[in-house]
């Protein structure tokens, strides 16, 4: 099994990419068969779990993980394997929907704003600020003029965070055509699966080419080196937790944290019976 880096799935400063000539499917890795990357999972599991405790610990960093897909795409299973199970009191999860009115009538990176990890934190973003540029566009909500400018608006949002100590990972979990089909096809073949179907999703789907568009042109303006985009192979989930988890572990692990030093001698005291 080759060992995987940060770049093997990262997009450089200025790397002009087009997601439709990236995998969806990587087995450089991870070659083993489904049930070995389970148990595998489970080791890197375990590695996220004792590095969040450190993290939480220390006190001193933040971290804002920030997922985007295609509907079926996989965040939310993503999510719960790699984060969800993890201390409720240093992680949390903010899905951002179709805007209200309320957040409609304030600028698009309020409500994103406000969900931002503070020290010791992890904040993961399902959907986030990049709606705003990719779903404004492909349904033509926006004219150019106005959603082009925002690349720049979110480059220094992003750098502003960096800055003032937010650690960012931007993942794009990478799916095929036919894949997205098979699985909204197994929506609707599933009744316990049906509440997860919208037929407007349908709608998306006929845009496939716009959105791959618009995501890869993204992508590509805003991978920046402290809010770096990774697109990650994810037609097969397993291999999608695996590399995700490589991801985090490598990223936190680059942090060099140590568990604050405690200003007590822990050999002197007696706990009492």
């Amino acid at each position: 099994m080759a060992q995987m880096t940060l770049d093997d799935f990262r997009v450089q400063p200025g790397q002009a990419i087009s997601l439709p000539d990236l995998p969806t499917e990587d087995t450089r890795f991870f070659t083993m068969g489904k049930s070995k990357g389970r148990k595998l999972f489970e080791s890197f599991a375990q590695s996220i779990d004792e590095l969040n405790t450190l993290f939480y610990a220390e006190g001193k960093h933040r971290l804002l993980v920030v997922f985007q897909a295609m509907d079926t795409g996989g965040k939310d299973g993503t999510i719960k394997h790699v984060f969800e199970k993890k201390d409720p009191q240093s992680i949390t999860v903010a899905a951002f929907k179709k805007p209200n009115e309320v957040e409609l009538s304030r600028d698009y990176l309020h409500r994103i704003h406000e969900h931002v990890p503070a020290d010791g934190q992890v904040t993961v973003f399902n959907r986030s600020h990049y709606e705003d540029i990719v779903a404004v566009r492909v349904r033509e909500i926006y004219p150019e003029e106005r959603w082009r400018k925002r690349y720049e608006h979110i480059k220094n949002f992003e750098q502003m965070l960096a800055d003032e100590g937010t650690t960012i990972i931007k993942v794009f979990l990478n799916i095929s055509r036919d894949e997205q089909r098979e699985r909204l096809q197994g929506r609707l073949d599933n009744p316990d699966k049906h509440w997860k179907f919208n037929p407007a999703d349908l709608t998306d789907r006929a845009l496939w080419p716009k959105f791959m568009e618009a995501y890869s042109d993204v992508i590509s303006a805003t991978s920046t080196e402290d809010a770096p985009w990774y697109v990650v192979p994810a037609n097969r989930k397993w291999q999608r937790n695996l590399i995700v988890a490589r991801i985090v572990i490598d990223t936190m692990r680059s942090l060099d944290m140590k568990y604050p030093e405690v200003d007590f001698d822990p050999a002197a005291i007696t706990i009492p019976e």
